[in-house]
């Protein structure tokens, strides 16, 4: 039997799936026990926060593509890296300010993301109005 949904679709379904699922997971651990003490310690809640907001916000957006057969690879891709590089980096960067190196990393990927969604905005410019 065929898979009834494009590679493509079926990527942002899982990485949707994933992002969510340790959104979830990430969200708790900031929530209560010690690694919020130790955010809150530091004043890097606000950090780990806007990581979880934009971790959330492309999770349930590759979700909602995947199931209206609108995911296109490049945004995918893009917006896979983007959490990674954006996400990511502010994780780190909460839980440890001395790692400079990620610092550079969160600017780089709020670009992917922007780009994730500029490429979604031209493929559906060239979808045909259903009517």
């Amino acid at each position: 039997m065929t898979d009834p949904f494009p590679p493509s679709d079926r990527l942002a379904q899982r990485l949707g799936a994933l992002f969510a699922l340790f959104g979830v997971i990430l969200g708790a651990l900031a929530a209560h026990g010690p690694v919020h003490d130790y955010l809150e310690s530091q004043n890097h809640l606000d950090y780990w926060h806007t990581a979880l907001f934009q971790q959330w916000v492309h999770a349930l957006a590759l979700l909602a593509l995947s199931h209206q057969g609108t995911a296109r690879r490049g945004c995918v891709i893009c917006w896979l890296v983007g959490v990674v590089l954006f996400s990511g980096s502010l994780y780190i960067l909460a839980l440890n300010s001395r790692m400079a190196w990620a610092g550079p990393l969160t600017p780089l990927g709020g670009l992917f993301l922007i780009a994730g969604w500029v490429l979604l905005w031209f493929s559906l410019l060239k979808k045909p109005v259903r009517g």
